[in-house]
């Protein structure tokens, strides 16, 4: 990221934080829904005032920081990445609850790299991400496979978290992204094409409505399913033949209870081509620890890789081995997993 590129992040994050911290006090609100006004006042241009509020001071303030800004001049990755640091005080302010927090740029980026091999050669791309939160994941991967593969790339985003919804459409509109966002329960029937490519960071969790589950091969005996079960099969029931879906999962995915319904889902639906464990480092405790699983749905000319790809990352400080690591990664996957 060049030493201009960072200014300007850090000058929109400043018009960002500022306006929402005087919505935040002319509406009496948490900062997240501070933010969402203000996100919607820069894409409309003016500053929506309802019930005398805000008064007319704070819309003089609050149009001077807007007026600053040149929507046609944003880069997507300024834009992304200042919206980012609006989640990060978002986060801490506001004491958000752990399955809506985002995807770490670091992890984002390397599922991303991971991704550009498997869809290179296709002239158009959709992806779709079932739980795609703030899209901050969704777009750092659209970003990504852009300056690629300079194709354009659509999208589809489901959530069913209208705030966190909110700040998708915010973030998707300010970069200019061709993201379709769907408010609903992913795990309902879909009214959507199938994609070509699945990403998504999944929340982790129990599913409470056990009725609306009991066709998924994938749901628990007894009691609530696990919800990170259930959207791997929803998610790859939704991808073309032969399609991809990289999932950022619990470590512990196949050593549950519940993994036998897991296991028994995915020899019907897909291959496990890839299971790729993040640095212990990142995690706090050694049950929260993730890993990056590659799926790869059934299709008339795909098969299981000759060698599955296990391994660990090293730490991301360790530069050198981190470098050798996903060398690895990208021989594996051109000589093993395209070469079908």
């Amino acid at each position: 990221m060049t030493i201009l590129a960072i200014k300007e992040t850090e000058a929109l994050f400043k018009v960002l934080d500022e306006s929402s911290e005087l919505l935040k006090d002319a509406l009496s609100t948490s900062y997240l829904d501070a933010f969402i006004e203000s996100g919607d006042n820069l894409i409309d241009g003016h500053v929506q005032v309802e019930d005398g509020r805000p008064d007319e001071k704070t819309v003089q303030q609050l149009q001077a920081l807007y007026d600053s800004v040149d929507r046609n001049q944003l880069n997507a990755e300024t834009v992304r990445q200042a919206i980012q640091l609006a989640m990060l005080k978002a986060m801490r302010e506001d004491d958000i609850q752990g399955n809506h927090q985002m995807t770490p740029d670091s992890i984002a980026m390397v599922m991303g790299y991971i991704v550009i091999r498997l869809v290179e050669s296709q002239n158009q791309l959709t992806i779709l991400d079932p739980a795609v939160g703030t899209a901050n994941l969704l777009t750092t991967i659209i970003n990504q496979l852009t300056a690629a593969t300079h194709e354009k790339v659509a999208a589809i985003g489901i959530d069913n978290d209208e705030s966190l919804l909110s700040v998708a459409d915010i973030n998707t509109t300010l970069q200019r992204s061709s993201v379709t966002l769907m408010h609903q329960d992913a795990l309902g029937e879909l009214q959507i094409p199938e994609a070509d490519l699945v990403v998504s960071d999944l929340p982790i969790g129990y599913y409470p409505l056990d009725e609306k589950v009991t066709t998924f091969k994938t749901h628990a005996q007894s009691g609530h399913s696990y919800v990170h079960h259930l959207l791997l099969e929803q998610a790859m029931r939704y991808v073309k033949p032969g399609g991809y879906g990289v999932f950022l999962v619990p470590s512990q995915l196949f050593s549950t209870p519940e993994s036998k319904g897991l296991l028994s889902w995915l020899q019907d639906a897909a291959y496990l081509q890839g299971l790729l464990a993040l640095p212990k480092d990142l995690f706090t405790a050694k049950q929260s620890a993730k890993s990056i699983l590659l799926l790869q749905r059934h299709g008339e000319n795909t098969k299981q890789a000759d060698k599955v790809m296990i391994g660990e990352f090293p730490s991301f400080k360790d530069q050198a081995g981190f470098s050798k690591f996903i060398a690895e990664i990208v021989d594996w996957e051109l000589n093993d997993l395209l070469k079908q």
